[in-house]
């Protein structure tokens, strides 16, 4: 499995309601300093499937979102993460 592919499976886990870091998404996947290529790799996804929206910045800012960083909080409080 590429490294991709590690970071989507790790994503499609996270549970509503509960989100992971972009580093903690990156050191799951075998690579811990690859936490702004976990972003990069995020931030090209459209597939509604993978919740990329429950990944947030280490400092608890929600960060960046392909559709607006707006609707990402929007959906996080909406399932009861922030």
């Amino acid at each position: 499995m590429n490294f991709r592919d590690k970071v989507f499976a790790i994503v499609r886990g996270i549970a509503k309601g509960q989100t992971l870091t972009y580093k903690e998404v990156a050191e799951r996947s075998g690579r811990p300093n690859a936490y702004r290529a976990v972003g990069n790799i995020l931030n090209k996804n459209y597939n509604p499937s993978i919740p990329c929206h429950r990944v947030i910045r280490s400092d608890g800012e929600t960060g960046g979102y392909n559709r607006g960083e707006r609707v990402k909080q929007e959906r996080l409080k909406a399932e009861g993460a922030l």
